[in-house]
């Protein structure tokens, strides 16, 4: 990609900000563009108070992250990577978390722990959050589905705790459907309601 072709989507994007209350950026930057390009989009956002959730890895995610974001939602891999670890063990999950929220690098931070869930961190609360069992037909697209579901059900007012269940039940919906296949509504509000019942029971 041309510098023209980047820049011209941060200018795209900047009249846009005022109008939406979250931003997702998702994915590996593609050749050309520069490491810092979801920082930029960091500080854009921010100056128009809209919620950017980055969904990357490597320099791209640190670099938003050091601007400041919403949501980060690494995997356990990229996480230790982000904090300057070789790996983080099971003990360390949530104190790096919370301490990266503590520092208002990111206000939110969700890790992909795979079939075992997520840890979700934030201000008030850190937990872990098991995947319900499901039939696994495809993974494609789950880390996606996790991050849409998260800030759907933000958008749509829902509180962070049921938040994040209903982002763990897109993920887990959306193993249940080949290749790059949606997930399904009737599965993640089904598996939804099963997540909200053994968080209160």
């Amino acid at each position: 990609m041309q510098e023209v072709e980047w820049r011209q989507c941060l200018e795209e994007i900047l009249p846009l900000l005022s109008q939406v209350d979250y931003l997702v950026a998702s994915g590996r930057l593609p050749p050309g563009v520069p490491r810092d390009f979801y920082g930029q989009l960091a500080r854009l956002a921010r100056e128009q108070n809209t919620r950017l959730v980055v969904d990357t890895s490597g320099e791209a995610l640190r670099l938003a992250v050091e601007e400041g974001v919403f949501l980060i939602k690494p995997n356990l891999r990229e996480f230790a990577e982000l904090m300057g670890r070789e790996s983080v063990d099971e003990l360390e999950e949530e104190r790096l978390a919370r301490e990266l929220v503590a520092t208002g690098r990111s206000e939110a931070v969700v890790v992909s722990l795979g079939a075992a869930g997520v840890l979700a961190a934030s201000a008030e609360s850190a937990e872990q959050v098991r995947a319900p069992l499901v039939p696994i037909i495809s993974k494609v697209g789950a880390g996606d589905s996790t991050v849409a579901g998260i800030v759907l059900a933000l958008a749509r007012g829902r509180s962070w705790r049921e938040a994040v269940r209903f982002g763990v039940a897109a993920g887990a919906a959306a193993v249940m459907t080949p290749g790059t296949e949606l997930c399904r509504r009737e599965d993640v509000e089904r598996l939804y309601e099963q997540l909200m019942k053994r968080g209160s029971s």
